[in-house]
This record gives structure tokens, sequence and C-alpha cells, in this order.
């Protein structure tokens, strides 16, 4: 009999800590307290397993294990608290544990501020910023005092059933229940998901297209919580190896903050996550030049409005240089910003698009044009529709590899790959998904680079050309099916069969009304 705790156990008890705000606060909203808490939990456990068996290391020397501690992974302080002649008057560990001891105390959420303050002070490196935008005192969000005591009363006691030791629980599984968690508030949050949140099964596909190798930078430049990042850095640990590199900027606060301690729960702490917008303030930037990356994949706001075209005109490090994208669809200025901190004639870039991008016309087409002209597309790939929580309209993930381009090493590819991947799909009751089948024969397509009857198709750049430069699938991957021949003679012998017994029908109808004296 074992006594580690499973996936599900930990998903479960995770989940039910929801109820403690479910149908009174915003899941937008109520997704960053309980995943703060998860956060702090964690740390509290991974700290006391550690604490306990350094301790049998190095005895009752304190100083030594916090340093060891520190070191390692992190730091908890110790809170304290003082009379007005300077005198400690408190003093506790800043941990889960004293916030649950505390639990009755009148000014519960000042003490849990409190101590992620003292948490993100003492790992300035790793934390800083990470709880700057969460208020567990805030009576907007958690209501007047009585109520807020009760539902953080209530969330310490759901979180203390919850033993997240490293020693009872793998790493694995704390990411894995944070991920599970942002799905779950992606789903009931809807619309409102989108800034947060890109399904598992579509960050596995772009990961899986872009194909990071050992010794690579992976930067996405609207990476949400993470969880992209999170799969592109799986696919080189797979490989056997954990020399990567991940970077990624949030514009949203609270979001890009789960995304820190995303990376943290999956020991990414050496992550470099920004907190910006991306298009207007790029903060990946060494020198004053933008960083470049062997791997770029992003889900960025689709067609996104006022997005800071007419304050980008003078962009100071020219990534608009083929051409401003319209003011009011900010997706070609994400795949232009993209491809520039892709490194030449390396870099790969995996984005996903509205259908649009690929036949809109004005800026939008001679941008495409450009891109298509330097031979920078690799392939073009539909996907089926309500993949998404905040959209139902099927989506597109294109390929650009700088290999392509003069001087690399694929120059001598002069052809797009498409493939229609629009029918293959789980049907859902609120939302569709893709199965590991499914991105298997898209990933398999993808390598393979050969015609599919109805399904792939390899286009030369003079027929793209011939197009116009519209890259609608429907154009390249004929998946028109030839309906069964219709023997008109027999349809209509049928019918006079047909009403033939309907007439003698209609007689007996009419004798048995007459016998009835109706």
């Amino acid at each position: 009999m074992t006594d580690q705790i499973t996936q599900q156990d930990v998903n479960s008890t995770a989940w039910a800590a929801c109820d403690t705000f479910r149908g009174v606060v915003d899941p937008a909203q109520y997704k960053d307290y309980i995943l703060v808490m998860l956060f702090l939990k964690y740390i509290s456990d991974l700290w006391a397993d550690h604490y306990a068996e350094y301790q049998r290391e190095y005895g009752d020397n304190e100083e030594r294990i916090r340093r060891k501690l520190e070191r390692e992974r992190f730091l908890l302080p110790y809170v304290e608290f003082k009379d007005e002649d300077g005198k400690v008057t408190e003093r506790f560990l800043a941990d889960f544990y004293a916030l649950y001891d505390r639990r009755k105390e009148a000014n519960l959420g000042e003490l849990i501020n409190i101590v992620l303050d003292h948490i993100e002070e003492a790992n300035k490196a790793k934390l800083e910023g990470v709880f700057r935008n969460i208020d567990f005192n805030s009576e907007a969000n958690l209501g007047k005092t009585k109520d807020r005591n009760r539902r953080l009363e209530n969330l310490l006691g759901d979180f203390a059933k919850l033993d997240l030791r490293p020693s009872r629980v793998s790493e694995d599984v704390i990411g894995n229940t944070y991920i599970y968690l942002i799905e779950r508030f992606a789903s009931d949050a809807g619309k409102k998901a989108g800034e947060f949140y890109t399904p598992k099964q579509v960050s596995k596909l772009l990961a899986q297209l872009a194909a990071p190798k050992p010794g690579d930078r992976i930067c996405d430049p609207t990476c949400g919580s993470g969880g992209l990042l999170i799969e592109a850095a799986a696919l080189v640990e797979q490989a056997g190896s954990r020399d990567f590199a991940l970077f990624g900027q949030e514009v949203n606060g609270s979001t890009w903050a789960l995304a820190r301690m995303n990376m943290f729960l999956h020991g990414k702490d050496s992550a470099r996550i920004e907190w910006g917008d991306t298009l207007n303030s790029p903060a990946l930037v060494e020198n004053d030049r933008l960083m470049r990356f062997n791997v770029v994949v992003a889900n960025p706001p689709f067609s996104l409005d006022k997005w800071g075209g007419k304050e980008v005109e003078a962009d100071r490090y020219s990534r608009f240089w083929r051409g401003m994208p319209p003011k009011s669809k900010g997706d070609y200025a994400f795949i232009s910003h993209m491809i520039e901190v892709a490194l030449p004639q390396e870099g790969r870039v995996a984005v996903v698009v509205p259908h649009g991008v690929l036949f809109r016309g004005g800026a939008e087409g001679r941008i495409r044009r450009a891109l298509i002209e330097e031979n920078l597309l690799d392939a073009v790939i539909g996907l089926p529709g309500n993949l998404f929580p905040t959209t139902s309209i099927p989506v597109a993930i294109l390929v650009f590899d700088r290999a392509r381009e003069k001087g690399g090493p694929r120059e001598a590819c002069k052809d797009v790959l498409f493939i229609d991947a629009s029918r293959d799909y789980q049907s859902g009751k609120n939302q569709n998904a893709l199965l590991e089948a499914h991105l298997k024969k898209i990933v398999d397509t993808f390598r393979a680079r050969q015609a599919v009857d109805k399904y792939a198709y390899v286009a030369t750049l003079e027929e793209i050309a011939e197009n116009d430069f519209n890259l609608n699938i429907p154009r390249y991957v004929d998946t028109f099916e030839e309906e069964e021949e219709i023997d008109v003679a027999a349809v209509e012998r049928e019918i006079e069969r047909l009403e033939s017994e309907l007439a003698e029908v209609r007689v007996k109808m009419k004798q048995y009304l007459k016998e009835l004296g109706v």
C-alpha cells in the first residue's frame, strides 16, 4: 500500500475549494485567489519537507538549513509584528500553516496579504510582483468583513486537506493541477478566458509544429498563463535534455502573475516572463535590440482592435517594414513581431490566427504577399471550430520558417503545405476537442510534406501567386465529396407507386367515415 497522493486526489480537492467563491465572485477573478492559495500551500509543504530533510543532515543549525533552501529553490521569511517601542510582539514563518492557525482572526485578509508580501520580498529574483495584483482583503471582490473572513477561512480549510509534500506528491502533479484548474476556470469564464488560456491540445500542437530542440531559446510574446511555453519545454525534456531557455511577455497583470507561478510550479524558475504590451512596449530586449529566438509560438488575441497602430508607426525596432497592419485588426502586427524576433535563417514560428488573416485584402494582403514572396511561409493548417472558450469560429495555424529565406538551409524549399483538419475533432457539449490521434495525423502530415487526398496539398509559390496570394484553404485542398448519382426514372416510379397507395388509403378512409356516419 502506498501513501502517494494521486493526480485525481489533488485535482478534486483543489476544484472543491472553488465552492467557496462559486456564484459569488466571477470565475475570471476567483481563479486568482484559488491559484495563489494552491501556490502558497505547495511552497509551504515543499519548504517543510525539505526543512525536515536538511534538519537530519544539519541538526538545529537553522541558518545553514535556510541558506541551503534559499540557494536551491526559495526562501520563506519570518513575519514580525512590533509594538510602539520596537519590541517584537509576534513572530511566525510566512507560510500557509501560520495563516491556517490564525484563520479566526478578524483581519485574516490583511494577514494573507502580509504573508504574500513577505514571500515576494524575500524572493525578488523569482517572484517579484507576482502577488501585487491580488488583494485578499478586498471588499469589492470578496465582500464585507464578516463574509470575507468566512470565505477565506473556508478556503484555508479546503487547502489544509491537501498534503502537497514532495515525499507524497510529485512536482508534475502540482503543475498538472495548476493547468487543470486553469482549464476549468476557462470553461466557467467563457469568453473572458481568452486572455489567460489556450486549450492544452492546441498548445501541444503548436509546440510540435515548432519542434523545439535542445539548446533552443523559446519565446511566446503573448504568453497568457504560460501553458504553451510549458508544452514546448516538455518536448525538449522528452528528448532527454533540460538545455533550453523560456521567454514570454503578457500584457494582463494578473495573468502575468499566473504565468510566473506556473513556471515556478513546473520547475522552470529561470524562465523570463515580462509584464507589458508586446506590440507597444516589447520588454524582451538586449542591448536596446529585440532578443532573437530559435522558436516563437503564440495564440495572440484575434483581430485586436486599437492595438496601437498609430503609436508604432515610427517603431524603433522596425518590425513593420513590410507594411503597417490596420489599426482595427492587430493580427499581422503580432505576426510581424514574431517573425522579426525569430533568428534569421533559422528561427521557426507557429501562430494561431482567425481565417480572415488568410484572405483579407488591403494592408493585410500586402503584408501577406511580402511574407510569401520572401519564402517564409511554410504551412497553413485549418482547425475545427469551437475549440476555444472565447470563440466558436474555426481557426488556422500559420507556420513560418526563416531557414527558408535566402542563405538558410531550407532556401531551396519553394512551396507551402496546406492541411484541412477542420473535420477531425471530438464533439463536446460546450466545446470541441482535438484528440491525440488528430494531433498525430496533423503532425505526421506536416512532417511528410506530401499531398493527401481531401486533407493536404503542397502548393507552389506560383500557384499561390495565381490565386492573388489568397491562402483560403479550400482553394488548395479539395474536400468536395461527390454525391451519389440519382436515378431520376426510378425516383419517378417510386413517386407514382406512393401516390397510388395514397389514393387507395383515401378511398378506404372515406368508406370508414361513411360507415361511422361522419
